[in-house]
């Protein structure tokens, strides 16, 4: 297979994986609600904690980041380099927030956008999961976690493997985009903490 042929099927397979929902997979298989229609209504891993608790989350995180971090080293062990391998990433993230087997109602993308920075470069990862739970911890706001962690990655990105960059920015931007009717609630002293009502 030619290097074109092969980076481009290593795209599709990622937009693929990242298009199968685990927050809405696991609360079928748990019979909880469906996170698309009940509760915030996004199908991610804070919804989910508050549809079916703990051990339905923990699922979801780990099924969400799985999607971002196994292209990536699938990517890598096929030589790759990191500009490539920064699109495969982009690819499973959009996969996630647009999937092609759930009508392209997807999720915000947290947890896989740090599956795939931890896959391209794991300290830029645990950077940002640190400003994540920082931002959470400090709020109890889950959306101040993710909007501190992804306005924080690009230049984290830029620092540590400038390769990267552009699927970084392009994660960034998207991620803070899905986000902007949580920003709109911050500023209008609204959004919801978590535990509360």
């Amino acid at each position: 297979m030619s290097p074109d042929l092969l980076a481009f099927a290593a795209l599709i397979l990622a937009y693929l994986l990242g298009s199968v929902s685990a927050a809405i997979i696991v609360c079928r298989l748990m019979g909880l609600p469906d996170p698309r229609t009940d509760g915030s209504g996004n199908p991610g891993t804070t919804n989910v904690l508050r549809l079916g608790g703990k051990p339905a989350a923990l699922l979801t995180l780990t099924g969400d980041m799985l999607k971002g971090v196994i292209p990536v080293l699938i990517g890598r062990e096929l030589g790759m380099d990191d500009m490539l391998l920064s699109a495969i990433g982009f690819a499973a993230f959009l996969g996630h927030l647009y999937p092609i087997f759930f009508r392209f109602e997807g999720g915000k993308g947290v947890a896989t956008a740090l599956g795939v920075l931890l896959a391209l470069h794991w300290q830029v990862g645990m950077f940002v999961i640190v400003l994540w739970i920082a931002g959470f911890a400090l709020t109890r706001i889950s959306s101040v976690g993710a909007i501190t962690a992804f306005v924080a990655a690009p230049f984290l990105a830029n620092w540590l493997m400038p390769e990267a960059m552009l699927g970084v920015v392009g994660m960034s931007l998207l991620l803070l985009a899905r986000h902007k009717e949580n920003i709109k609630a911050l500023i209008e002293g609204r959004e919801r903490k978590f535990g509360g009502k």
